[in-house]
């Protein structure tokens, strides 16, 4: 059981791995073009820009409604934003806390195809995720949804019994949002994946969660008003984790 005052999470800020993807799938391009290992790939300027908007918002927060702790993904881009956000807030000094649970979904033998690349070279494989499904098809090598959301899950409930009745931000991925909708608002499936098939989580946008009784209530799904009000703009640039694969 999540016990947990409130949970927000910052998805990213666009990173330099983002712009490469949009312009191999607009180009046709088969492989995405980028020399980075997936854990290394640093923002762009403008995610940078997006980073410290987040920082600005925190900072002008009351008081009451500043995190209690951030958890982070120990992945470049993300880690990265909550640096620069949390560089913006001095005032505000949250339990910080990185945990690989947190890391974005592993693409294993499909890492680095766009869609086009994906059909192909391995044509098999959009065969084998037909038959078994978004959620619970497995990348040779990688990860379905359903294994990011089991990591997901022991983390909700390590962090939960560790910071009880806590505001908790959370720095993460695209993935991440779609799956703490699963976790939280227990979201059936086909339900989770008609969301995710329409939605796009923009760079630095804000997803929040209230407690609601013995569950949660999403009270602002993917928001970028705290960009636009702080100096920048979201890109609503997709993750090769949650679409090509």
């Amino acid at each position: 059981m999540t016990d947990l005052g409130w949970v927000g999470l910052i998805r990213h800020g666009e990173s330099t791995g983002n712009v490469a993807r949009e312009e191999a799938e607009a180009a046709g391009h088969e492989v995405i073009d980028i020399s980075d290992r997936d854990a290394d790939v640093p923002l762009s300027d403008q995610g940078e820009d997006q980073a410290r908007a987040v920082g600005r918002w925190i900072a002008e927060l009351d008081p009451a409604l500043r995190p209690d702790v951030v958890v982070v993904s120990p992945y470049r881009r993300t880690s990265d934003t909550a640096r620069l956000a949390l560089a913006e807030a001095p005032g505000v000094d949250p339990v910080v806390v990185v945990d690989e649970r947190l890391r974005d979904r592993e693409l294993g033998v499909l890492d680095l195809l766009t869609a086009g690349g994906v059909a192909a070279r391995y044509p098999e494989e959009l065969v084998r995720k037909q038959r078994l499904g978004k959620f619970y098809y497995r990348p040779p090598g990688g990860e379905s949804w359903a294994d990011v959301a089991l990591r997901l899950r022991a983390l909700l409930g390590d962090v939960s019994a560790e910071h009880r009745g806590k505001r908790v931000l959370f720095f993460a991925h695209e993935m991440t949002a779609f799956l703490l909708r699963y976790l939280l608002e227990g979201i059936p499936e086909p339900e989770l994946l008609e969301i995710a098939r329409r939605t796009v989580v923009a760079n630095g946008s804000l997803t929040e969660w209230e407690r609601d009784g013995d569950g949660y209530r999403l009270t602002n799904e993917h928001g970028a008003e705290h960009l636009r009000e702080h100096g920048t703009r979201p890109t609503e640039s997709e993750d090769e984790s949650t679409r090509s694969a």
